[in-house]
């Protein structure tokens, strides 16, 4: 098996004429195909609302289009409260997830209406001071400690993440937001990352489920919604079976029905924050090779480095490549493919079999539509590259521009530093 890429190296061509690579490319005909699967999936719960999850990719265009079939947005920070302030977006389209907050996101976070769901009991006091009168809608972040598996194996730690409330907690948070006012309350809890099986949301649904039946029998808080949080994630290489988000679906209605509809709670609701599954696999880096170079191993540069993508330097994250124009030629060569930055970390594929790679040939780097351009970065000086939007009809409509130069000096304050560098002034 082996992964396609959604553009052509004709269109890149094209493309080239007009925008240097290299560049994000995202694919409006799949974001919109996955969106709409997304949303029938859940159908069977009135309630239910997809928060992307806007550190994956937060570009106005993009979060625009998943607006389209009813997503709402999950904010971690105060400019990704800003960005969807800026596109209109208010009350609980937005949910507000974070941890260590200060608290001016806070104050930002209640002006605008959006659900906040706390990381820790503490933070009850500190909103309460904030806002000077809690909302009567907020959420909780559950952690169950331990370890979390599935049938396939250990699947995460959650022991040993930073996020969310013991179990103990919980339930002594729900009382104290009770007595203070809060009248609909939400569970959230995010227990496993980029998981590729089906079982992963059923499982953790039931656990949540269960634990939303106790909290509303012993403490007398109403739960409104259960939000299964992240996770759900993509077939990075190419082997691997793609999750079935319909059967997801099914999986989390069968236990809703099971534990929630038997409990008589069939009215809550169901949210989820899938950034990686709704964006990640219709983003792609484009680079071009631009050396080649053979001592004890053979590397191929390209344009593009790791402040572009960082996720293989980071995690030694695996990301298909299609060499374009070359996609039944046999991979017959292995190379380290490999970005200018000075760290020996820089490769975006280390001992890769690869068809023959010619300097001007097209790269296409496969999945790199969430946590992509979002964790670039400025080492070695580097600008981030622009982002362009494969449109339905085959156009092409840039919604970033690339950074320059000016933009990198631009925070120095002290003088017209980048006028000197130009030999002005």
């Amino acid at each position: 098996m082996d992964k396609k890429a959604f553009a052509t190296k004709k269109q890149i061509q094209e493309i080239v004429e007009k925008y240097p690579t290299p560049f994000y490319l995202y694919d409006e005909k799949g974001i919109r195909e996955n969106a709409a699967k997304v949303k029938q999936a859940f159908a069977w719960n009135p309630g239910f609302r997809e928060y992307f999850a806007v550190k994956a990719t937060p570009n106005p265009f993009l979060i625009r289009i998943l607006r389209e079939y009813g997503c709402g947005a999950d904010c971690s920070s105060l400019t990704e409260l800003m960005l969807c302030r800026a596109l209109g977006m208010g009350g609980e389209e937005i949910m507000f997830s974070s941890n260590d907050t200060p608290a001016g996101e806070y104050a930002l976070a209640g002006q605008l209406g959006g659900i906040i769901n706390l990381d820790d009991i503490t933070h009850i006091d500190f909103v309460e001071n904030i806002l000077g009168k809690l909302p009567e809608t907020m959420s909780c972040r559950f952690n169950p400690g331990g370890v979390f598996t599935l049938s396939n194996g250990i699947m995460d730690n959650p022991g040993d993440a930073k996020y969310g409330m013991t179990e103990a907690q919980i339930f002594e948070a729900f009382r104290i937001l009770k007595k203070k006012g809060v009248k609909r309350f939400g569970i959230h809890a995010f227990l496993a990352s980029n998981t590729v099986t089906n079982d992963y949301y059923p499982q953790l649904a039931k656990q949540l489920f269960e634990l939303a039946v106790r909290l509303q029998k012993e403490t007398g808080a109403k739960v409104a919604f259960v939000n299964l949080s992240g996770g759900v994630g993509i077939p990075y290489r190419p082997e691997q079976e793609p999750n079935d988000i319909l059967a997801i679906g099914e999986g989390v209605h069968r236990v809703y029905d099971e534990v929630l509809t038997a409990a008589g709670m069939g009215d809550v609701a169901i949210y989820t924050e899938m950034g990686r599954f709704m964006m990640g696999p219709y983003g792609a880096l484009v680079t071009k090779a631009i050396h080649e170079k053979h001592t004890y191993k053979e590397y191929i540069g390209v344009d593009a480095c790791a402040v572009n993508l960082m996720r293989p330097a980071m995690y030694g994250a695996y990301h298909h490549i299609t060499v374009l124009g070359k996609e039944d030629r046999p991979c017959d060569h292995v190379y380290d493919v490999t970005g200018s930055l000075c760290e020996n970390n820089d490769k975006f594929a280390i001992d890769r079999a690869l068809p023959q790679i010619e300097k001007g040939d097209y790269l296409f780097i496969h999945d790199t539509g969430a946590h992509g351009y979002s964790m670039g970065y400025n080492y070695n000086g580097k600008l981030r590259s622009a982002e362009l939007l494969l449109r339905e009809d085959g156009s092409v409509q840039r919604i970033r521009r690339a950074e320059t130069p000016k933009d990198y000096f631009a925070t120095f304050d002290c003088f017209d530093f980048y006028g000197k560098l130009n030999g002005e002034g």
